[in-house]
Parts: structure tokens; sequence; C-alpha cells
């Protein structure tokens, strides 16, 4: 394959990237890649990505090839590296992707670099993660709508990704309203307008009948989201309940929503 030269933008992400504090490589695992690579340390930071950063800097410099640069991210990235961490592996190549695509290149299934169609813009880079994580985070998605499920992202399960999101809204619910209850009852109890017209929980000022209408409607909803999406989850095994990536993305998207809109609910009661 042909290896270009990396801007200075690229290797920058790309460091930062596989330096990443939290999920990059630790310190004693660089050094044995540089060494694996026959790149020689020549420069001192305790930095983890400055550190990646320099020293890919300098062998780039000094060959005027990225060949190093995509041996280093081959031996990063090699899943046989991760089999006890496979979710530092997914992480690496979610973000690597985007990254590559700008350099007209990306991550197998092998986890080696390949020569790809260049993206054309930022957005397109983007769009060639290959995550649901990803794609989520993409759409902006509400953080609370990933917080109780990204264990289960990372593997791309689907079908737990779903289940531990609802669940997540419940949890939710009983921590704005102090009650014990679930489903249907939970919802009601907190935006159920009954006989007065004054919900626990109001999404507006429920000054007209089109208000009262997005209360009613929006009760309907998480009422018929537990009952989908909750409810047969807990009680179906997983075989029987197949969940395609396309699904789970609309269905937590409309979690997203619903996080959204108890961003801005009043307590009225």
């Amino acid at each position: 394959m042909t290896v270009p030269t990396f801007e200075s933008g690229s290797l920058t992400s790309i460091a930062k990237i596989l330096g990443d504090t939290d999920d990059g490589l630790r310190g004693d695992e660089i050094g044995q890649l540089l060494a694996e690579c026959r790149i020689e340390e020549l420069t001192n930071t305790s930095t983890k990505w400055r550190r990646i950063f320099n020293e890919l800097a300098e062998v780039q410099n000094k060959t005027q090839s990225g060949a190093h640069i995509v041996g280093f991210i081959n031996k990063a990235v090699n899943p046989a590296r991760h089999m006890t961490n496979p979710a530092r592996y997914r992480f690496f190549v979610d973000k690597l992707v985007p990254v590559l695509s700008l350099s007209g290149l990306t991550l197998n299934g092998a986890g080696k670099i390949a020569n790809a169609t260049r993206a054309a813009s930022l957005n397109d880079a983007l769009a060639r993660a290959t995550s649901l994580k990803s794609e989520l985070e993409r759409r902006q998605a509400h953080p609370a709508a990933l917080a109780s499920c990204r264990t289960e992202l990372v593997v791309d399960n689907y079908y737990h990704a779903v289940f531990e999101a609802m669940k997540g809204i419940g949890d939710r619910l009983r921590d704005m309203s102090g009650f014990a209850t679930d489903g249907a009852e939970l919802v009601q109890s907190m935006f159920g307008l009954g006989s007065t017209n004054t919900p626990m929980f109001a999404l507006n000022s429920l000054a007209n009948d089109s208000f009262l209408s997005e209360q009613k409607g929006f009760a309907n909803l998480v009422v018929g989201m537990f009952g989908m999406f909750r409810n047969p989850l807990a009680h179906e095994p997983r075989l029987s309940w197949p969940m395609t990536e396309g699904d789970a993305l609309d269905m937590m998207s409309t979690m997203s929503l619903v996080h959204r809109k108890l961003d801005r609910a009043e307590r009225k009661r």
C-alpha cells in the first residue's frame, strides 16, 4: 500500500488517541512499541501523547515517509494485544478510523491500516466511525442516554444497550419524584394531568389545549416506551428478540429526546 506522510494535525490526533489518559497505551507499552518499530527515543516528556507525537514526527521528518507511523499504529491496534481488554481495541478503532480517513486510510477488520477513499469533509470523516456509541455521539445524543449502558455500547451489544438505557430512564424518574414505582404507574403519577390538570411535573405552562396535549402525549410516549422497549427485553431471551443497529439507534435517539424533555420539566407540586 502507498504510505503517505501525515499532516501535523492528523498526527496530533493519532497521538492523542493512542496516548489517551484513560483508554490509551500505558507508558511501558509506548516504549515497547517504539522499540519494536525500531524508533529511537530522542525526546523526554512525561505526557504520553506528546511522547508518541514527538517520536513519530521525528522519524517521519527523517524518512519523509509515514511508514513508521503506520507500523506503530498497526502494532498498537493489533487485536492480539487487546484480548483481555477488547473495550480499548474498540476505542482505538472508533477514534482512529475518522482521523485516518482524512489521509485516505482506514483500519480493516484485522486491525490493519489499509487504503480507503479519502474523506471529503469532517462530517464525512466522523460518519466513518464504526460503533453504535460513536454514531450516537455524532448525533449528539443526551449524555444520560449513554451513561447507563456505556459497557454495552462499547461492544455493540444492541439488545442490552437499549435495555440498560431504558432502565436509566426509570432510575431518573424515580430520582426526580422520590417514588419507588416503575413503568406506567410511575410515569402517570409524575406527568398525568388528573382532574385538576396539575401534574407533579410539567413540560410547559399547560396554559392551553396545545400545551396540555404535549403533556399527555409525552406521558403516553414514555409509557409506551416502557411497554415496548423495557418489558419485552426483561422477559424474553436475547435470541427471541433480535436487535439491529438501526433499531437500536432509533430507540436510543427516542430515549435521548425523553431525557431532553426531562431536563426542562418543572415541578408543580
